[in-house]
């Protein structure tokens, strides 16, 4: 295995196929650090950017793969769009911040960072050949989306590999964007059958023109959001603490294919915060070693993801979904609003910011909430976190929830249950932190995904028990940089 790290042209047909191909297409590629600081790097194209439809397949949009897209999408934002959630709603004393990733071009979702981190060192390398290979995106939900829109304006073949159950949006969405059916997989079962995903990869590998790009063990995807997320999340802290009287105390997020948790390397690196890393209470296999099923879509689980840095992980939090079907009801109904208006006196401004929470979003918000409640936090403290998509992802989940809501029918008393019940009744239970000890334990989780069932070295498995290893894999984000200024050039 490659892991991704192609640091070189590694077939020089390929890439001069590649460039052919790119160049009539008109893309112009940028580079890892220019999406990292948009505003100083980037700042001078916004107005040509502000012409394109930023949900079109069109090259500009690569240009958007960044935090600091406006509400419009199509304008810069100085700081990456974030919610300061009042404590009238959390029932803490602490601030928690989401970083809002439904500003993101395309698919409303930082899964495609994900996918340009992946795809573009491959093309480089000459790696990946656009015109004969085909990118395949397994996922349980944004991931193969962006790795579409991505494939799609680099003119490849991308293919989107998904659990059958996902959101009605998902499909529509995609639907919209392949060029042909057959690019749409189906696997067994929903959000907890990632397994299933891996053996359809595993049965489309033998085709020697299909490339999987296994967010779990890509490790683009970990440079990537440590490169251009982590800074991201620095910015809106540093942006709230302009007196200086505010202390970063962690950064907690779903595990998902762990990319976005490599985030939390950064913050800790430069901030001193803890990492968490949240689970489905339904599934909770780093908690209990435990399996099930959730509706938490988005998170992944029954594994450990090879891009996991499991030993700078400080917290383990379990979620229900029963919390987040419920909140989104909560958040994104006219009952529910009207309840929170009621009941908190919250602006319209701030319910209606709800909105930007999507499913995955509510159990980070929650998972936020537990980590201040277990550790007491006070008004000084932030908890960061991020917003992967917003509830446009998830219409079609509101009236399945209503339907399990007592009497089918989401009320202002079912309002007033799941406020009391889910933000205000949230406690520290099914926190566990983590010791040198319980992080080997589930380090060694992920043996038997990996290194049996996946075919990855023994060695190349236990060097990610040190961060020395993470920490050198970001010298490649330079290592790309010179090779997205030398196609550029070209």
């Amino acid at each position: 295995m490659s892991f991704g790290l192609e640091a070189d042209v590694v077939d020089p047909d390929v890439y001069d196929k590649n460039l052919q191909l790119l160049r009539s297409a008109g893309v112009t590629l940028p580079k890892i650090s220019e999406l990292a600081d948009p505003m100083r790097l980037l700042g001078h194209q916004a107005g040509a950017e502000a012409w394109v439809d930023p949900d079109a397949p069109d090259p500009t949009n690569l240009f958007r793969v960044h935090w600091h897209n406006s509400a419009n999408r199509r304008d810069l934002a100085t700081v990456p769009e974030h919610l300061v959630l009042d404590p009238a709603l959390t029932g803490v004393d602490a601030t928690i911040v989401v970083a809002l990733g439904n500003r993101f071009p395309m698919i409303r979702a930082h899964k495609v960072l994900a996918a340009y981190g992946c795809l573009v060192p491959r093309l480089l390398s000459g790696k990946f050949d656009a015109a004969h290979h085909r990118a395949i995106w397994p996922s349980t939900g944004n991931y193969c989306r962006g790795g579409i829109a991505i494939s799609r304006i680099l003119g490849c073949r991308g293919v989107a590999v998904l659990p059958e159950g996902m959101s009605r949006e998902r499909f529509q969405w995609l639907d919209h964007w392949v060029t042909d059916d057959s690019d749409i997989v189906r696997t067994p079962g929903t959000e907890s059958n990632v397994k299933e995903i891996f053996d359809t990869c595993h049965d489309l590998s033998r085709d020697p023109r299909n490339i999987i790009f296994n967010q779990f063990s890509e490790l683009g995807n970990y440079i990537i959001h440590r490169a251009v997320t982590g800074p991201a999340l620095e910015r809106i802290f540093n942006h709230l603490n302009s007196n200086g009287t505010l202390r970063a105390r962690a950064f907690v997020a779903a595990s998902g294919s762990s990319g976005t948790l490599a985030a939390g390397d950064h913050l800790k690196h430069v901030l001193g915060t803890e990492v968490g890393v949240i689970e489905a209470l339904e599934c909770p296999t780093l908690l209990y070693n435990g399996y099930g099923e959730h509706n938490i879509q988005g998170i992944g689980d029954k594994h450990v993801p090879l891009i996991h840095n499991v030993m700078n992980t400080d917290f383990v939090i379990g979620v229900s979904d029963a919390a987040s079907d419920s909140l989104n009801l909560l958040f994104n109904t006219t009952v529910g609003r009207s309840f929170l208006d009621q009941r908190t006196g919250l602006s319209q401004e701030k319910t209606t910011g709800l909105n930007d929470l999507g499913l995955s979003s509510i159990a980070n918000v929650l998972g936020a909430i537990k980590y201040a409640k277990y550790k007491g936090l006070g008004s000084s403290d932030v908890v960061l976190t991020v917003g992967t998509d917003g509830a446009e992802m998830y219409e079609t989940e509101l009236s399945h929830a209503a339907e399990r809501t007592p009497g089918g029918r989401f009320d202002a008393l079912a309002a007033a249950e799941s406020f009391g019940r889910w933000l205000l009744g949230t406690d520290a239970d099914h926190v566990m932190e983590l010791n040198h000890r319980s992080r080997e334990r589930v380090f060694n989780l992920g043996y038997y995904t990996w290194v049996e069932q996946q075919g990855v070295a023994l060695s190349d498995f236990d060097a990610r028990r040190n961060q020395s290893f993470w920490d050198g894999l970001m010298d490649l984000v330079e290592v790309w940089d010179t090779m997205i200024a030398r196609f550029n050039a070209a």
